[in-house]
C-alpha cells in the first residue's frame, strides 16, 4: 500500500447542542427561592418565606446579565427563566399571602390569591409576546418581581410587627386603630386582599413602568449618585421591612403617575413602539 493516503479526511462530528450551565444554575436557584417560600409558608415560617421571594428577585436580576456577559443566551434559558418567574413571582406570593392573611376570608381570600396568580401568568405570557414591540425604556404593566415584592414586603412588615413583637413607628397608629399591640393576622386580611388584587391587576394593565434598562450602558455616573446610593443603603439598614415595602409601593404607584403625566402632556400613553403582522396577536399589544 502507498505511504501517502490521499483520501479525504472524515467529516467533523456535529457539535452536540447543550445547555449553558452558569445562567441556568442561577435561574434554578431563583426557582428554588420560590419553592422554598411555598414550603416555609406551609410550615408557618412567613419571615423565611418572604426571604425566599426576595432572594429569587435578586437571582432573577442576575441570570440574564450573566448570560449576556458570557454570551450564553439561549431560547432554553429564556423559557426556563419565564417558568421560574411563574413559580417565584406568581404562585409563591399568592400562596404565601393566602396562608398569611387571606385564609380567614374564605372564598374571597382564595379569589384574590387566584386573581394574582392568573394575572402573573398573563403578564409573563404577554411579556414574551411583546418583547420585540415594547419600548425598552418601560415595562408594560407592573413587572412580576415588583408585584411579588409588594405582596411579600407587606407580609414581611406585618409578620415582623406581630411575630417578632417589633414596634414599627410608621405603623404605630395603624396598630392602635386595630386594637393596640394584641393584633392578630386576621386583622390585616382585607388590607392583604386589597394589596394582592392591586398588585395582580396592575400587572396586566398597559400602565408604563420605568425599566431602568437605559442606565445599563452608562460607564460613569456623577459622584452624587454614589452618595445617594450610600444614603439609601443606610436608611434601608435601619428598618429594612418598612423602607423596602414603601419603596415598592412608590414604584407600584409610579406607573400611574407616568400614565397621568403623559396623558396630561398629550403624549401617547402606550409604550408599544410598533405593531406586529400577526392578526391573532394585535389585541395583546394595546392601542
Amino acid at each position: 500500500m502507498p505511504d501517502n493516503d490521499f483520501s479525504s479526511p472524515p467529516p467533523p462530528r456535529p457539535r452536540r447542542k447543550g445547555i449553558y450551565v452558569l445562567p441556568n444554575m442561577i435561574t434554578l436557584a431563583a426557582l428554588f427561592g420560590g419553592f422554598y417560600a411555598i414550603v416555609m409558608a406551609m410550615n408557618g415560617h412567613f419571615g423565611l418565606a418572604t426571604a425566599g421571594i426576595f432572594a429569587a428577585m435578586v437571582l432573577d436580576s442576575l441570570d440574564g446579565r450573566v448570560a449576556r456577559m458570557t454570551h450564553t443566551q439561549s431560547a432554553f434559558g429564556e423559557q426556563m427563566d419565564s417558568l421560574s418567574d411563574m413559580v417565584s413571582f406568581g404562585a409563591a406570593p399568592a400562596l404565601v399571602a393566602y396562608m398569611w392573611a387571606l385564609q380567614p376570608l374564605g372564598k374571597a381570600g382564595w379569589f384574590a390569591a387566584f386573581v394574582y396568580c392568573a394575572c402573573a401568568a398573563l403578564r409573563l405570557a404577554r411579556f414574551n409576546v411583546n418583547t420585540a414591540v415594547v419600548d425598552k425604556r418601560y415595562f408594560q404593566g407592573l413587572p412580576s418581581p415588583a408585584a411579588a415584592a409588594l405582596v411579600a414586603g407587606f407580609i414581611w412588615l406585618t409578620s415582623a410587627m406581630l411575630e417578632a413583637q417589633r414596634d414599627v413607628p410608621l405603623f404605630r397608629e395603624l396598630l392602635s386603630m386595630l386594637g393596640g399591640q394584641r393584633v392578630a393576622r386576621g386583622d390585616f386580611s382585607w388590607l392583604m386582599f386589597a394589596i394582592t388584587l392591586f398588585a395582580g391587576l396592575t400587572m396586566v394593565t398597559n400602565t408604563p413602568y420605568y425599566s431602568f434598562k437605559d442606565m445599563r450602558g452608562a460607564r460613569s455616573v456623577p459622584f452624587v449618585v454614589l452618595v445617594l446610593a450610600a444614603l439609601l443603603i443606610a436608611v434601608i439598614s435601619i428598618e429594612p421591612a418598612t423602607i423596602l415595602f414603601l419603596l415598592f409601593v412608590g414604584y407600584a404607584l409610579s406607573g400611574y403617575v407616568i400614565y397621568a403625566w403623559r396623558k396630561a402632556k398629550g403624549e401617547p400613553v402606550s409604550i408599544v413602539s410598533t405593531s406586529t403582522d400577526e392578526p391573532d396577536e394585535r389585541g395583546l399589544h394595546g392601542d
